[in-house]
């Protein structure tokens, strides 16, 4: 089944299917790719997944978006519930939770994160599956943090990471923080997770400066295994779209 990736902003994106539109983290649009994407797929039904609260991930806005369509809201628990209205389609969702028969089909279960809100694990009727990690990530910071901080931050990250691929061991397509503003270690999160899962297609996302750091793939730190089952894409212009 051909599937297309579309860039929105830090960390939002589209996955189009040929059944459907699903969107991730869409906090800013500047290509208007969401709008496009519905206009020319009326038909599609559409899933709006947002991951936390934070203003760089979630904006009530996207409540106004394919008012046309048959559409879906899947909110982590943690989003105010004064930006939702009662007749808004929402279902909410904390970390350990599921939800199965979306549009017949979609499967979803939240993990947790070592920031606000939830990641998402998103299973097709295919049996494609979509990773958003939301702002799940191996967080400490270059010449800030105490080593202390780092180990907390670092058993914190391990034991979600841990629980996530005891349960899963491939997916098809992920999306992770690479946040350079962390300094020379910004890809050690997303190291750790490409070693513990087999990753079919990888797009490193929330990049808070410096894209090209980010995309340095050839300075990741993997064995040589792991580099050569996984495609790494770098989509960092909104609008930007590669077809799987």
């Amino acid at each position: 089944m051909t599937t297309k990736v579309t860039f929105l902003e830090n960390s939002g994106f589209i996955v189009e299917t040929e059944k459907e539109i699903i969107v991730f983290d869409d906090y800013k649009d500047p290509a208007h790719a969401v709008v496009k994407a519905v206009e020319h797929n009326p038909e599609k039904p559409v899933v709006f997944f947002v991951t936390h609260n934070h203003p760089d991930h979630f904006n009530p806005d996207i409540f106004n978006l394919a008012q046309s369509s048959k559409r879906i809201y899947v909110l982590s628990s943690d989003i105010p519930s004064r930006e939702v209205h009662d007749s808004m389609p929402v279902d909410w969702m904390s970390a350990g939770d599921i939800i199965e028969g979306i549009f017949d089909d979609i499967k979803v279960k939240a993990y947790g994160s070592t920031d606000a809100g939830v990641s998402y694990l998103v299973t097709l009727g295919d049996g494609t599956t979509i990773f958003h990690a939301g702002d799940l990530n191996y967080w400490h910071w270059e010449n800030e943090s105490t080593s202390r901080e780092v180990e907390k931050a670092h058993n914190e990250y391990k034991t979600i990471l841990g629980r996530i691929a005891s349960e899963n061991k491939r997916f098809d397509i992920a999306f992770f923080p690479v946040d350079v503003r962390m300094g020379a270690n910004c890809a050690a999160g997303a190291e750790e997770f490409l070693e513990a899962i087999d990753v079919k297609n990888f797009f490193p996302m929330h990049f808070k400066g410096n894209y090209e750091e980010a995309c340095d793939f050839e300075n990741y730190r993997l064995p040589e295994s792991v580099a050569e089952r996984t495609t790494m894409y770098c989509l960092h212009k909104p609008g930007e779209h590669v077809t799987l």
